[in-house]
């Protein structure tokens, strides 16, 4: 059976983690804490970098700093995962759920506007499969509204949000800061934007959270991160994190004695989790050119098959890249997946579907206000994902193209 995911190991996890344990500090914040987070502060451009022991908590950290409150609204899409809802329902938040793009599942920015109310506070988009939200009009929707927003990145890992470059004009400080190469535009509020180059998923919001769980890019098992770009958040990010005290400037030798001083949970993950990430980090770059080239292979096997409309595959906007995070296909109908999703396994190919949209889920449903997300339901019907994970042979995907195209090949109607 191929399975549908395999966790890499580079070989040095357990290395890393007994050099942590000779420490004897491994209780959180330590040598390997510190390494994790400044490699992402240095290398993804985010102001401040906190690890937590997964996404849903880097995202309940989130909420706290939003000082959500009974009654406030989130604006969320309702294909994700229930986290991204979860961690706003508990601080007393009303879901406001919003459809997707019809050629992606991530939610239509166009639509979120009319969703917005006097009770509006925070807008949460999702980078599903690691791919751009369209940020330009999500930070521009919370300007004029005076809105947060929260990046749901748990599948964005080394992902971008790029911009066009049109042609500088002639003077001027504009024309001075292109011809010096600058390309990394500073905040959301930077008055640069659209002049080319690039920002990390994760560094447009004002707050943001990845995931390391064993099904992503780079793993620690369980484990997260949130990510602070906006410097009001970061004094009582650092609080919260450590259990409402004001430890972690104890520990820098800023005060000489801490206590309680806000709400918070533990949050903080021990120097284990932090040492395993750490072997996972330095093997980045070669993680993702394996998990790219498998994809690549994927999409060019199975565009002939998309071309004749068995299907659908993944959609880019011109302003996403690609982590190479997911490979995934869009049946034409719920039966056809489930056929699919059935015969692969009957030749030992694991795959499987995703999320079912939030707002009909059993708990929430009620709550919803009957709008019909459309599209937001095809996608819970019908896509469905392959196995991609770094130690797939090329091989294997080859054979997995096979069994699909011979799926299609079938008078597979008969079988629905």
């Amino acid at each position: 059976m191929i399975p549908f995911n395999k966790p890499y190991l580079t070989g040095k996890e357990t290395y890393y983690i007994e050099q942590a344990v000779k420490t004897g500090k491994i209780s959180g914040n330590g040598m390997f804490t510190q390494k994790c987070q400044q490699f992402f502060e240095q290398h993804y451009g985010f102001k401040k970098c906190l690890l937590t022991t997964s996404c849903t908590d880097a995202l309940e950290m989130a909420a706290i700093l939003c000082n959500i409150n009974s009654g406030d609204e989130v604006i969320i899409p309702s294909y994700t995962f229930v986290s991204t809802a979860l961690a706003f329902v508990r601080q007393g938040a009303k879901i406001v759920f919003a459809d997707s793009m019809s050629n992606h599942p991530n939610i239509d920015a166009e639509k979120i506007e009319a969703l917005i109310t006097s009770r509006t506070k925070v807008i949460v988009p999702v980078h599903y499969a690691g791919v751009a939200c369209d940020m330009d009009k999500i930070m521009q929707l919370a300007d004029k509204y005076n809105l947060l927003v929260v990046e749901d990145a748990a599948q964005a890992v080394d992902s971008y949000y790029t911009y066009p470059a049109p042609q500088p004009p002639k003077g001027g400080a504009l024309a001075h800061f292109i011809s010096s190469g600058a390309t990394k535009l500073s905040s959301q509020h930077s008055p640069f934007r659209g002049l080319g180059g690039k920002e990390s998923l994760g560094s447009i919001g004002h707050l943001s959270a990845f995931s390391f769980h064993e099904t992503k890019n780079i793993i620690s098992g369980e484990g997260g991160m949130l990510a602070i770009n906006d410097e009001r958040f970061i004094y009582r990010a650092e609080i919260i994190w450590e259990k409402g005290t004001n430890r972690a400037e104890f520990f820098r030798g800023e005060v000489n004695k801490y206590g309680w001083v806000d709400i918070g949970s533990s949050f903080l993950p021990s120097e284990i989790i932090a040492a395993f990430l750490w072997a996972q980090i330095e093997n980045l770059d070669n993680i993702q050119q394996r998990r790219k080239k498998l994809w690549e292979l994927y999409y060019a096997g199975l565009k002939p098959l998309a071309d004749t409309n068995c299907f659908s595959l993944p959609n880019f906007p011109e302003y996403a890249t690609n982590n190479a995070h997911m490979f995934y296909l869009i049946c034409n109908s719920l039966n056809e997946r489930t056929n699919l999703i059935d015969y692969l396994r009957k030749h030992d190919v694991l795959s499987v579907f995703h999320y079912i949209s939030l707002h009909s889920s059993p708990y929430y449903k009620i709550n919803h206000d009957g709008r019909i997300l459309q599209n937001c339901d095809k996608f819970t019907d019908c896509l469905v994902r392959l196995p991609l994970f770094y130690e797939l042979k090329e091989a294997e995907i080859f054979e997995i193209i096979k069994i699909i195209s011979n799926f299609f090949s079938l008078d597979h109607k008969k079988m629905e």
